[in-house]
């Protein structure tokens, strides 16, 4: 099969940065699901793994997490899907990645595939849509009032891949008034056809941005970039008692700023459960089965705003690039096989 693969952790300029490489085909063991890949989409997580993770082992590491595809061949343990099904994923950090023609993937992990998205489409959802999800519902637990604060959410770089799916679930499935930041005039609009119901400037203090709105001080707050930029203004901006929420990985966190409060905080990270196999890893599918049945009452759109094609190294390597410029909004795909 090909492949897109590295040798060694370092900058995506570097000429041998990803390679396009002939690799064994996988074999299905277990709950595996053998996945012929149409369509991946690239996150943030994989160039910070390309660019300071070291490969474990000898050979090429491949990497890419989120897949649309069909179902290949089924491990002998696997019940929940067939061959030929279509179905789309984010799998796990342990094992090979998705920048593959045939992938493996526990079948406790995937949904099948709206059926009125593409395969670039259904792409660009998987990771963004458990991580927003898992953020909204498991950690902020957003259906639960703060006792005291208003019904009111604050996404943080509500134009990313995280914070457009965000904003689109709680706008589908709670009363939320919900604010999302965002700097430029192109993904501010973004953000407002996502759903938002207020848009601010997260390249200027947020706290009195969110007090100018007079919509009262949020519950709950998620962060899904710059975190340590913001942080003191959470502190200010969130109700007492509230929740806060973060994805990214911030160089300094001072708890300390939220004690007066009593917040609770909250990581959100979506690879936790495949990592650890926890006893309800396969929660990842049945919210994948969730977002699949909104997008096709037409509630939930993907978040998909650049296609590439073919799949190979050099649309890789862009890919990553653009990622890394901290300029995107939604979601980059590549489609195809040369």
């Amino acid at each position: 099969m090909r492949a897109i693969a590295y040798a060694q952790a370092g900058p995506i300029g570097r000429a041998d940065a990803l390679i396009d490489r002939d690799m064994p085909d996988p074999v299905p063991t277990g709950r595996d699901l053998l996945v012929e890949v149409r369509a991946v989409s690239v996150n943030p997580v994989d160039t910070k793994i390309r660019s300071s993770a070291e490969k474990t082992g000898p050979g090429w590491r491949v990497l890419g997490f989120d897949a649309a595809g069909v179902v290949k061949a089924v491990g002998p343990d696997a019940t929940l899907f067939a061959p030929g099904d279509a179905i789309f994923y984010a799998g796990s950090l342990l094992r090979p990645g998705t920048n593959a023609q045939l992938h493996l993937v526990d079948e406790r992990l995937v949904g099948a595939k709206p059926g009125r998205l593409d395969w670039g489409q259904a792409a660009a959802l998987p990771l963004t849509a458990v991580t927003a999800w898992e953020a909204l519902f498991d950690r902020l637990d957003v259906d639960r009032p703060v006792t005291g604060g208003a019904p009111v959410l604050l996404v943080i770089g509500g134009a990313g891949g995280v914070g457009s799916i965000a904003v689109q679930l709680a706008r589908q499935r709670t009363d939320l008034t919900i604010i999302a930041t965002a700097s430029r005039p192109e993904t501010q609009s973004w953000v407002r056809e996502m759903g938002a119901h207020h848009v601010i400037d997260h390249s200027r203090p947020l706290a009195p941005q969110v007090a100018a709105l007079n919509v009262g001080a949020p519950s709950f707050i998620l962060s899904t970039t710059q975190t340590h930029q913001h942080l003191a203004d959470c502190a200010e901006a969130i109700a007492p008692q509230g929740r806060f929420a973060l994805i990214d990985d911030p160089a300094h966190f001072d708890i300390a700023l939220f004690k007066r409060k009593s917040i609770s905080i909250h990581w959100e990270y979506m690879f936790t459960r495949s990592v650890f196999g926890t006893a309800d890893m396969a929660a990842q599918g049945r919210i994948l089965g969730e977002v699949a049945a909104l997008v096709d009452a037409g509630k939930l759109r993907s978040t998909l705003s650049e296609r590439l094609s073919p799949i190979n190294a050099a649309n890789l390597v862009h890919a990553h690039a653009l990622i890394e410029s901290g300029t995107m909004r939604g979601k980059i795909v590549l489609e195809g096989w040369a």
